[in-house]
């Protein structure tokens, strides 16, 4: 893998921050604020100095900081681009405008020398005439259109070249190069025609069956091949002999043509050339029996029988059945000339890309089928769109999870209203508490949809996870039952982090369970502790852990295990392997959202009928730990305290300002109503008008909450406000914070916290 820790190696390559320039400005007003000078300066003059340093000396802070936040995202995105580039077959590197390598792949730095800090266009001297004005023709087209790409004609091949552009003055550049004399070893005949039927290469094998290094591939064969693989006539020194011409590959304007001599007499491919082909084939009939494979494709495939395996018995399509597509070839109708298939073996999963010729042999028709190893390219695919995919899910949780809380803060507030005029005698009581309690468990599951989504509101302590899982014990061992034994073994020295202590807790609990739920028959769970020190990123299931020091916590179970084919899905949100009734698949998917957003990282390892090990890496606090809260009293809707004062409601969604409205005037507040924030910009517009708080919706239609409140509050700075949202706090932008006397109320809010907030604000 690429070095990828030493993306800017060079610091001349790094720009400097505005903030630093701005630096000798703020430097100089500090000296003449402590210069005699400034002594003799009027009072008024050294106050307006001094507010300009101080100023300036704000903005240079401020811009070195949003400095350093783009330069770490630049940073994380060219790592993320290094790692895919890795992966590529062929060179590919990350420069900047000014051509210098900022990034490579191995490839690239093996067959072309670029090495991060060297200049790009000294890379491609050896290959290509007169690179710079060639780069910078590309790399023009590339700010313009966002890519390029050209094929560059060289002496003796044809490279193709492309970049496009990734941002912030980078770009990704790919050059298609062929391996130089990766024919000359081979035993078969293979030429390399370039433009117009130019040969540029003809190995040894082909010059000995040629008799010569022809200059076109019209002097060799008279028809144009396509590919398909028919039988055409090779003109040597000795005459026309019968050869199937095939194409092997093909890279921008040039091709590798494969040419099989045949027998005069039986009309069959020589089995030695066909053996020691350098890439893996296979001969089938139409029906798909495998004719014939040479050596490396029985090693990549596994063990076959010539004559007797069919290819639908180790391949499977993933669109269509494999059957259809090579009867389709072989009848010569319209069809995918290549197809990705996925082979059923048992020891490890292998995708190839299979690439069908149509071959008539002695009146015969039969398939040739080049085959490529796409394992590691439907792996990145499939990474890919399970990033995707997690990224859509998690966006549809946060807006799902918006609507439904102002649906169940609406149903559950007034079932709080119904609640006060209903006491534990009357018979509809027990109905109301039954609502309430479905409402409080619904309120439940939306907080998992936002744990998932890493959307939840945080408060982040400093905690021994000692402590944490001791306070627990009590409540996983009435979890886990009298069939399942409990352990715990902790780290004697072990260190503090900073999480959410009750987010940490569920992930505990979720964990504990599904450890139970995989031991129908009774085990052992065990919980361990412990520091590690990493040295060095480790990586693995498609994340980094940076080094530095890490509380690890593992939950290990002796239960059935998780077959290696759903280890990878067991954090995606709804799956699960339990029957239908038994559980929603939110648990882990929770577990994975509450230890991104804290920071750290989950890992799975698992082995049928062995158990199932998680591990959680959370990083080391080393600041030290905040005096604990003190805990509010939990007090009933029933016994919420009355207050006094006039408070605005502005909400648009009618059902939820109704409750809300009817729940502030039962505890004795004077309430005004709007529907939108320019509503109640109008109503402010009577100075007369006293209002001691502003309770307001986040988002909504028109003007949202923070905006039109800052303009209410230009006017009226004094005023308290409390901001009730479905979705978390932060989320709505940055305005949130910067209003004075303000705090948050999060959705679905029973009557006592809303009125118990207001009575806190005003009070």
């Amino acid at each position: 893998m690429s070095d990828i820790t030493g993306i800017f190696p060079d610091p001349s390559l790094q720009k400097t921050p505005t903030g630093l320039r701005l630096a000798p400005i703020v430097v100089v007003g500090a000296l003449l604020s402590f210069s005699p000078f400034f002594g003799l300066l009027p009072p008024e003059w050294k106050t307006g100095f001094v507010v300009a340093g101080v100023s300036l000396l704000s903005a240079a802070l401020l811009v070195v900081l949003k400095g350093q936040i783009a330069d770490y995202s630049a940073r994380r995105a060219m790592e993320a681009m290094a790692v895919f580039a890795e992966q590529d077959l062929f060179p590919c590197l990350i420069a900047n405008t000014q051509g210098d390598v900022l990034s490579s792949n191995s490839q690239a730095r093996a067959q072309i020398q670029a090495f991060p800090g060297a200049r790009l266009e000294n890379c491609l001297k050896s290959m290509i005439a007169n690179p710079p004005a060639i780069l910078l023709r590309l790399q023009s087209l590339a700010e313009i259109y966002g890519k390029a790409r050209e094929d560059i004609v060289t002496v003796g091949s044809t490279i193709p070249v492309s970049v496009f552009g990734v941002g912030n003055g980078l770009f990704c550049w790919r050059f298609h190069l062929e391996t130089p004399g990766r024919w000359d070893e081979v035993s078969v005949p293979v030429v390399t025609e370039g433009r117009n039927g130019a040969l540029l290469r003809v190995n040894g094998a082909a010059e000995h069956l040629l008799g010569q290094k022809p200059e076109t591939l019209h002097q060799v064969i008279s028809t144009d091949v396509q590919g398909a693989g028919e039988i055409t006539k090779v003109k040597t020194a000795n005459g026309c002999v019968p050869a199937v011409a095939c194409e092997l590959a093909r890279f921008g304007t040039f091709r590798d043509l494969l040419l099989l001599p045949m027998d005069d007499g039986e009309q069959s491919v020589s089995e030695a050339s066909f053996a020691d082909l350098p890439v893996p084939i296979m001969r089938l009939s139409p029906d798909g029996i495998i004719l014939e494979a040479n050596r490396l494709a029985a090693k990549l495939i596994g063990n076959i029988q010539p004559g007797e395996t069919n290819v639908d018995q180790i391949m499977r399509a993933l669109g269509h059945p494999i059957l259809d597509w090579l009867a389709r070839t072989a009848a010569q109708e319209p069809a995918m000339r290549s197809e990705f298939l996925r082979l059923t073996r048992q020891d490890k999963e292998v995708f190839v890309q299979v690439t069908l010729n149509r071959v008539v042999n002695n009146g015969q028709v039969c398939l040739i089928a080049v085959l490529n190893d796409a394992t590691e390219l439907k792996t990145l695919e499939a990474q890919f769109v399970q990033g995707q995919k997690m990224q859509a899910v998690g966006q549809l949780a946060g807006g799902v999870a918006h609507d439904f809380n102002n649906l169940l803060t609406a149903i559950s507030g007034h079932c709080d209203l119904l609640l006060l005029r209903h006491d534990q005698n009357d018979p509809n009581y027990g109905d109301l508490v039954q609502i309430n309690q479905n409402a409080n468990r619904a309120a439940a599951l939306v907080g998992q949809l936002l744990a998932f989504s890493r959307k939840q509101t945080l408060q982040p302590e400093v905690l021994d996870l000692r402590d944490t899982i001791s306070d627990l014990i009590h409540l996983l061992n009435r979890l886990v039952g009298e069939k399942v034994r409990l352990t715990l073994s902790h780290d004697p020295v072990l260190k503090p982090v900073r999480a959410d202590k009750r987010q940490l807790e569920q992930v505990f609990m979720n964990l504990v369970v599904n450890a139970r739920d995989a031991m129908p028959d009774g085990g052992e769970v065990r919980i361990e502790t412990e520091v590690v020190v990493l040295n060095q990123p480790l990586a693995r299931d498609r994340a980094t852990v940076q080094p530095g020091e890490y509380v690890t916590v593992k939950v290990n179970d002796s239960g059935v295990g998780i077959p290696a084919d759903k280890l990878q899905k067991v954090f995606e949100p709804f799956y699960t392997t339990k029957r239908t009734g038994e559980g929603t698949g939110l648990g882990l998917s929770t577990v994975y959202g509450i230890v991104k957003q804290t920071g750290g990282f989950i890992f799975v390892d698992s082995l049928p009928g062995r158990g199932t090990e998680f591990t959680v890496y959370l990083p080391v606090c080393a600041a030290p730990q905040d005096a604990e809260p003190a805990e509010k009293p939990i007090s009933d809707p029933q016994s919420a305290r009355q207050g006094e004062g006039v408070v605005l409601l502005v909400e648009d969604e009618a059902p939820v300002r109704a409750f809300a409205t009817r729940a502030l005037r039962l505890k004795g507040y004077t309430v005004l109503e709007a529907e939108s924030g320019e509503e109640a910009l109008r109503l402010l517009e009577d100075g007369a008008l006293n209002v001691d708080a502003f309770v307001t919706d986040v988002v909504m239609p028109g003007m949202d909450g923070p905006t039109w409140v800052g303009k209410a509050m230009e006017t009226r700075p004094d005023v308290r406000v409390i901001f009730m949202s479905g979705y978390t706090e932060g989320a709505f932008g940055e305005s949130g914070p910067e209003i004075t006397n303000s705090t948050f109320l999060p959705k679905p809010f029973s009557l006592n916290q809303l009125t118990e907030a207001v009575f806190q604000q005003l009070n």
